[in-house]
């Protein structure tokens, strides 16, 4: 399925109200994601061995910051580029790790969640069914593109 105009609307328009909070809403990201899969904490190695709250994290902010900017700038540019827009070299190491971490579907469906859970909260009242749609619909497509590399790279492993 394509993005069509109204989507990047969307998606535009409530990147543009979180904007102003980036850092809040990363951390409030990737809350929500060991909020919703405790075990996922295992995955991150700045936080599997620790007690500390996630919030107070240097290197949780750092690695929520990077991430959630990329999903939402990637979501902006799909209907432009027509496909998910990370550099090259980005998209390889992002299947290189998603592969080595054995993460699979049940854990991008987890990120999805947090991430519409986090555009909900950062646009409010102006979160409708369509909203979460286009966020759904990009989302997925970026997950698809990291999937796809994951799959490239365990046929290089296993030819």
């Amino acid at each position: 399925m394509g993005f069509n105009e109204k989507q990047e609307e969307l998606v535009k328009e409530s990147w543009e109200m979180m904007k102003e909070d980036v850092p809040g809403f990363s951390l409030y990201f990737f809350t929500q994601i060991l909020e919703i899969a405790p075990s996922a904490k295992g995955l991150f190695s700045f936080l599997k061995d620790t007690d500390e709250i996630p919030q107070n994290n240097p290197k949780l902010k750092a690695h929520a910051l990077k991430v959630f900017k990329m999903t939402c700038e990637s979501a902006i540019q799909l209907r432009e580029k027509g496909e998910v827009v990370v550099s090259g070299s980005t998209l390889k190491y992002l299947g290189s790790v998603h592969l080595q971490k054995g993460i699979s579907g049940p854990q991008f469906e987890v990120v999805k969640e947090a991430l519409l859970r986090t555009v909900e909260k950062g646009v409010g009242e102006k979160w409708c069914d369509e909203m979460k749609g286009a966020w759904s619909e990009a989302y997925d497509q970026l997950a698809a593109a990291i999937q796809a590399e994951m799959n490239k790279e365990a046929l290089e492993i296993n030819p």
